[in-house]
């Protein structure tokens, strides 16, 4: 395997390139590499265990929890990942992916590819510190099965960005939006009813 470069916190990297959020459809283009068993179960950026297996990436300056899509140049493969690392800080690399997502996207033997990276989404806005006790969001899926939200997730974001999947309690639920009120939340299911999804309004805590 390819010797890869450690993604860790920006914080800890003088000089680092400070957060910046971009809009659906930002386009970037550049080399990505992967990062896999040497650091399985390590802590991410974001404070989570790093999961090589889970389709996720690492970014200098996208938030965390942005959604992107990463298009290998070579062969038109793509895949959706969220961002919850910062890295790579190798010059000339633009983006690290895990290891499953190097498998989707044919690069683990080569190690690195030429690729395109699109923003889906961006993360929710950070809540203030005094909300509402109740906020809404829009439930279009719910599986035992990651893959299967993730190929929800993946299709209702052609038209909903935000689509995000939620994991908990073993179920992977596909959500759309995040409201401050019922009402809001109801406009935003009839318009993915209308779309053929058989979505419901829920609470989150």
């Amino acid at each position: 395997m390819l010797a890869l470069v450690g993604c860790r916190s920006a914080q800890t990297i003088p000089g680092a390139e400070p957060v910046r959020a971009r809009p659906t459809g930002h386009e970037q283009r550049g080399i990505a590499s992967w990062y896999g068993p040497k650091f399985h179960g390590r802590q991410t950026a974001n404070g989570e265990r790093y999961d090589m297996h889970g389709l996720t990436a690492a970014h200098r300056t996208l938030p965390f929890d942005t959604w992107v899509q990463v298009t290998n140049l070579d062969n038109g493969r793509s895949v959706d990942l969220r961002i919850n690392d910062r890295g790579p800080f190798i010059k000339g690399r633009v983006i690290d992916v895990s290891y499953a997502a190097a498998q989707e996207l044919e690069m683990v033997g080569p190690g690195i590819a030429q690729v395109a990276i699109r923003v889906l989404g961006a993360p929710f806005p950070a809540r203030p510190v005094q909300v509402a006790a109740q906020q809404f969001t829009v439930q279009v899926g719910a599986f035992q099965e990651r893959d299967r939200a993730r190929r929800l997730r993946s299709e209702v974001a052609r038209s909903h960005p935000e689509a995000a999947v939620r994991s908990e309690g073993g179920w992977h639920r596909v959500h759309v939006g995040l409201f401050e009120t019922r009402d809001a939340a109801e406009r935003a299911l009839m318009e993915l009813a209308r779309q053929g999804y058989p979505a419901l309004v829920v609470a989150v805590p």
